[in-house]
């Protein structure tokens, strides 16, 4: 069977199960089974494929098939322009939480400025599973020093891997446990903390697609509410915080008109909000005095 048969027969395939990007997902999984480029596909379509590459790929249709994102079954997935090794003990990365990581990194650049050299920028991020956000601020700020946590041990071996490969070995501190009870005893203080926690009502996970249902539910559950780790955040934060430090949480749109008035009764100032690709309310912050 050519490349461009196999392209057809798998669209085909997962037209017939519903999913609506059929053409685009086989093409994808094509692609990264041939470790080419979906540009190439094209040029490359009459070229036969291998009785083990058709293989492979009949068995990643089918497993998208059934609802499993495409980058669980490739693997990997961009964020901020490097490329994160994923697997079902993270949530896979999206495009709305780069809004966290630009207004994370414009705070960051505002504090060097006002410090000068004087006072290293300390990071935390909270939950933070493959360490993407972690990862892509050390990234763009490597002067500056990311500490990162999680309750998942498996959520932090794939973030440390993801660390070494695209860093280095050391370039971010990771810490198990639960929210601030997973960093060191000396109770350390951040000039900034960032998270994407966990934010979905429990009750309505079941009501989510296929593919976020696959994900690990400790990435998803926030509680009765969807607010409960995200207040238990906003409550511990001061004692984290140095003073003038900034908190910056992603969460729903629609849950910001609760989370302001949680950030004004523990005393942040300057409440912002950042909106994401749809132009909706992703990212909300504020300083601390």
């Amino acid at each position: 069977m050519t490349i461009c048969e196999a392209l057809v027969q798998g669209s085909a395939v997962l037209k017939n199960a519903g999913i609506d990007t059929s053409s685009l997902d086989a093409s994808v999984l094509l692609a990264n089974i041939l470790n080419i480029n979906r540009s190439s596909l094209i040029a490359k379509g009459k070229e036969i494929l291998t009785e083990e590459k058709l293989s492979i790929f009949d068995l990643f249709i089918d497993r998208r098939k059934k609802g499993e994102c495409i980058a669980y079954i490739t693997g990997n997935k961009e964020f901020f322009g490097l490329n994160f090794t994923v697997n079902p003990t993270v949530l896979v990365p999206r495009p709305d939480t780069e809004i966290l990581v630009e207004a994370s990194l414009e705070q960051i650049k505002t504090l060097n400025m006002a410090n000068g050299t004087t006072d290293k920028i300390r990071v935390l991020d909270l939950c933070t599973g493959s360490g993407a956000v972690a990862i892509s601020i050390k990234h763009e700020m490597p002067e500056t020093e990311v500490w990162a946590a999680d309750l998942s041990e498996q959520a932090l071996e794939t973030a440390r891997e993801n660390s070494d490969r695209l860093l280095g070995a050391g370039s971010v501190n990771f810490f198990h446990g639960d929210l601030f009870n997973a960093l060191p005893s000396e109770n350390p203080s951040f000039s900034l903390i960032v998270s994407n926690p966990p934010y979905v009502p429990t009750d309505e996970i079941q009501t989510l697609s296929a593919e976020v249902q696959n994900e690990p539910f400790i990435a998803l559950d926030g509680g009765k509410s969807g607010l409960e780790i995200i207040e238990r955040i906003i409550n511990k934060s001061p004692d984290y915080i140095k003073q003038e430090g900034f908190l910056f949480l992603e969460a729903s749109p629609h849950q910001m008109k609760n989370i302001f008035p949680l950030l004004v009764n523990r005393g942040f100032k300057d409440i912002k909000l950042y909106k994401d690709l749809s132009r909706q309310d992703r990212v909300i912050g504020g300083r601390y005095e």
